[in-house]
């Protein structure tokens, strides 16, 4: 079974539950989920015990504040990747010592990648809508999987292919696309939206993708909690 992340995302101190990435509809993760009755992140952690987050703090990356102390806790307690919307080599130094940091296409240009990674293990994620990478940086802006094979020739820590419109829906994978992106890459590949059961983590391993960030599958009862642990 292949590597799994469990997902917080971060808005206004609390977990919320994202859903095709429509950030004006995500709700406290309490009222949707089977699993957890409250939505503090750290109750959530002391309660679920997942070995390794994805965090993705919203309030950041919609530029509408952050939650910085409170990353700083959770990553105490769980191996951390964090997304806070970084554009700067100043908002890497900004994270917390012991998180890695992910750049997201949505906020970091295709330069920022490249002098970080020459200095720093980063993970960098290629938000996608509809396939289409989400970016302001017109040198961003070509298909994934020319993306992947010219992120390929730097020093990563990891790629994550997220897939915005999938996220919160439980709709399965590409099993084709992703397929074809392992072959280009040397990278460690995460898959972020999608993810509906165990059998899709059995079969992510098997077209050799690294790891599935997870929440709504864990959450729903689809993929057992023993798995982020």
């Amino acid at each position: 079974m292949t590597r799994c992340v469990f997902v917080l995302d971060l808005f206004n101190g609390a977990v919320v539950h994202a859903h095709r990435g429509e950030r004006e509809t995500y709700e406290p993760i309490e009222k949707s989920s089977s699993l957890v009755q409250t939505s503090d992140p750290l109750q959530i952690l002391e309660l679920l015990k997942p070995r390794e987050i994805y965090v993705a703090d919203l309030d950041r990356i919609t530029g509408s504040g952050h939650n910085l102390d409170l990353i700083e806790e959770m990553s105490q307690r769980s191996s951390a990747m964090v997304d806070w919307g970084i554009s700067s080599l100043a908002d890497i130094d900004l994270l917390p010592d012991g998180c890695r940091p992910v750049l997201g296409t949505e906020t970091a240009s295709l330069d920022l990648i490249r002098r970080a990674s020459r200095s720093r293990r980063i993970v960098v994620s290629i938000d996608m809508f509809r396939r289409e990478v989400l970016t302001r940086d017109p040198r961003l802006q070509v298909p994934p999987l020319a993306l992947i094979r010219e992120l390929d020739e730097l020093d990563l820590g990891g790629i994550i292919l997220l897939e915005l419109d999938l996220v919160g829906t439980s709709a399965g994978i590409d099993e084709d696309f992703l397929e074809e992106a392992a072959s280009l890459s040397s990278h460690d590949l995460i898959l972020g939206g999608g993810v509906k059961d165990s059998r899709d983590l059995l079969r992510l391993e098997e077209l050799g993708i690294e790891g599935a960030l997870v929440a709504t599958a864990i959450h729903q009862g689809a993929i057992p909690v023993e798995a982020i642990r």
